[in-house]
Order: C-alpha cells, then structure tokens, then sequence
C-alpha cells in the first residue's frame, strides 16, 4: 500500500504522549517483525533513538529484519508494560527489502564479529548509541570553546614536523617525485601549527584527525583517532590544568543532560554504575598530585604491578588507573614529570629534572588529557629540540615564534575517541569510532 511521502514524517525520538489519538507518518528499519493469528507486531527504529516503536497491523504481513518501510498510523496507548504508545497501521509501504542474508537477522553478535561489518554495526542497539553520543560530545567541544570566545583553527593533516619526536609517523609516499620537495608525513598532532595561531589570535583550538604508526594491538590504542587541541596564549601551567578540568566536566554534564536514554543502554548492557561515575567527575574537584608524589604513592602501595615503577620512568595504565580509580576515586592531574619522558616543546621547571606538564587521568581509561606549558625561551627550546635528536633548522618557523614577540602559552590534547570511551563505559576504543584503523584492521 502506497503511503504519502509527501506528509510530514515525524521521527521517533519525538513521539511521546501528546501525540497520542493523532495519525504520524513514520519510516524507518525493522528490527523485529512476527505475526500471529492475523496480527503483525513490528518494531521499528529510525536511528533517532534508542528506543524503537511498536506497529500493529491487522494483517499478516512476512517482513525481515533489516527492510525499510513507511507507515502512517494512528498513535495509541499501548496495552502492554513495554511501551507507553503504539502505532496502529492504517498504511504500510515497504522502501527496501532486506533479505535473509542481512547479517544482523539474530541477536547476540559479539563486538569482535560487528567491527567485520562496520558498514552495518550502526544499525545496532550499541553502535547507533555510540554514534549518538559521539555526536553530542563533538558539538559539546565546540560548544564549550566556542562559549569562551576561543576561535578555531583548522591544522593540516600533511606536516613536515614531529610534534612528538618519537619516529611514529606514517610517511606519505607518492608517484609523482619530490611532490613536496621534502618528506611529508600524517600528522600526529596540531599543536605546534596550532601555536603559531595562539600567538596571534589569543586563545584557539583545533578538532581533527591525527594518525599515529604505533604497532598496538590493545583496546586503547588507534591509528588514526580525533584530538582537540587547545592553545593559549598567556596561560601558565595552572590556568591550563584549570581550563583542562572545565572541558571535562563539561563534555561529562552533556552527556548527563543530553544522552539519557542511551546511557541508561550503556549501564544496562556495559557497566554498572556508569552514571554514578559520571555524576563524580561533576561533584568533585579534580584532585593534582605531582609526578613524584605519585611514584612514591605507587611505591608505598604494595602492590606488584607487571610494569615496575621506578622515578624516571614513565606511568603504565595500571599505574594509572590505580591513582585514579583507588587512590582518589575520580579524576586526577598528574603534574611535573621528568624532563626525559616528554617531548621537547614542554617547558623545563626550575629543578632541572622536569617540565611543566600535566596529565588528566579518570578511573576506566586512565590518560585521556595530556599537556603542557610550552617552552617560551628560544635557546632552551634550540636545546630541547637537539636533546631529542632533531634539526632544530627543520623548526625554524616554530623557534620564530620565541624570536618575534614570545610570551608564556600552554595547551593541552584531549583524545576524543578516549573520551566517548569513558562516557558509554566501551571497553574498546575500535568501538568508539565509525570505522577504526588500527594494526591489522583497515577493511572499508
């Protein structure tokens, strides 16, 4: 039966009671269709929600799982506890068919078995939470810079620069010879691009892709992942933690105000407690413990990690988490490592041992923010960069930033695929992303 496509559709994130005794027109996927004794219950789901709604029809109607449809019906109150309201069928057209070799016909697939098919996993109850989370977690960063009068800058993902020096990148290699005149490389971060923009504009961000050759088959890790990277000019250490621990809290209460249904889904099927978590980062202040307080607190503990903690050394997700999640139970900023774990743009303390960095650590995940003061002083910045095995001739624009005008400026890198991780309660990153790249795993 045909329907009129030209009614205006109403999705199902917005039906609720009001509309009750009104006719909708509704469209979307089935994800469970059975008849009986003359009657079809379909359950039908729009992406808009995790919730799905329920149409009856007064035929029997042999759909599977996977087809789309339109429908306009009548909205009623439904007789059974599950669902408040249901839709009675007046007018049911099918779109697309989707046959009995449609992968996602029975429940229970594993996350292992859905990230084969990322084409198809979003239709899932999981991964269509996922996807809405993330998306509201991506307006919520603009939302919250933007908010604050930073401006935001768009970075390259081709550099000629290692931002980490840790040898990492994955090298672009072309045809056409020389294309760049130099090795060109995916960027690892757009920190140091993003500087040059905070030493004009003030205060900025960036939130973009960046890509890292690490071997890693572990559930935190990715090669290719989203980072917002804030820069600001004038800000010393501790306007940066502070501004860190703003983000965060405001990036958890969005998720709280926003994404209740689905994270009702995630403590139901994921993690117990989840919001309860949640609710913590909001209510406590964010607790700051040095580096060095942190590995005697790690040494007094008694406990026999796999990785040994040693001052110099630097913190394993063990390590971490057992600050975050057993020592202060909630977020913790680890401040002032040594100088030999970090990068060469971190800007040297008076003790010579170490720089002034920190790190954002949460129970589950551990590291989900790291950053720093930068180097303002352009000869300690000339030795930083030869410390690490570079040419500080390949960074002559950056040291121009110290030449022309330097002031004290830090920032900070968030991972955002970490982040929507300690949000849904995922156990693995590669399930945070639409489709993941990681060692081994590039399929679409």
């Amino acid at each position: 039966m045909m329907v009129d496509t030209k009614l205006k559709r109403t999705k199902v994130s917005d039906i609720d009671s009001d509309l009750i005794g009104k006719h909708l027109f509704v469209q979307g996927w089935i994800r469970t269709c059975r008849s009986q004794k003359g009657v079809t219950f379909i359950e039908l789901n729009d992406g808009s929600s995790i919730k799905n709604i329920q149409l009856i029809s007064n035929k029997e109607i042999p759909l599977l799982t996977g087809t789309s449809i339109s429908v306009y019906g009548l909205l009623v109150k439904s007789p059974s506890p599950k669902q408040p309201f249901e839709i009675q069928v007046d007018q049911l057209e099918v779109i697309g068919e989707a046959d009995s070799t449609f992968p996602l016909q029975k429940k229970g697939h594993t996350l292992d078995f859905l990230r084969e098919i990322a084409h198809l996993r979003p239709r899932t109850n999981t991964f269509g939470a996922v996807a809405r989370v993330r998306s509201r977690m991506a307006f919520a960063v603009h939302e919250f810079f933007q908010n604050r009068n930073f401006f935001y800058v768009q970075t390259p993902v081709i550099t000629s620069s290692d931002c980490e020096g840790a040898g990492e990148l994955f090298e672009l290699v072309s045809e056409t010879k020389n294309f760049f005149g130099k090795r060109a490389f995916l960027t690892c971060s757009g920190q140091l691009n993003g500087e040059c923009y905070a030493t004009a504009l003030g205060e900025i961000y960036t939130f973009g892709p960046t890509f890292r050759a690490e071997n890693s088959h572990t559930s935190r890790h990715l090669a290719e992942f989203w980072m917002i990277e804030p820069e600001m000019a004038f800000y010393e250490l501790k306007q940066n933690m502070e501004l860190a621990e703003s983000f965060v809290k405001h990036l958890v209460k969005s998720a709280l105000d926003n994404c209740q249904d689905d994270l009702n889904f995630f403590e139901e099927r994921y993690e117990k407690g989840l919001k309860a978590r949640l609710e913590i980062v909001l209510k406590k202040p964010f607790e700051r413990i040095s580096y060095t307080d942190a590995v005697e607190i790690l040494l007094k503990s008694g406990i026999k990690f796999e990785y040994p903690v040693e001052w110099g050394k630097d913190l394993q997700s063990e390590h971490e988490r057992y600050i975050a999640e057993t020592v202060v139970g909630g977020p913790v900023i680890l401040y002032n490592y040594p100088k030999t774990l970090k990068p060469f743009y971190m800007k040297a303390n008076a003790d010579g041992r170490t720089v002034a960095c920190m790190d954002v650590l949460v129970p589950k995940i551990g590291e989900i923010i790291g950053g720093s003061q930068r180097e303002d002083d352009l000869l300690k910045l000339e030795e930083g960069i030869r410390s690490h095995g570079l040419n500080p001739s390949d960074y002559d624009w950056y040291l121009d930033l110290r030449r022309y005008g330097t002031v004290p400026h830090s920032g900070f890198g968030l991972g955002f695929e970490r982040v929507v991780q300690f949000i849904t309660g995922m156990e693995n990153i590669r399930d945070i992303i639409a489709f993941p790249r990681a060692a081994g795993l590039c399929s679409f």
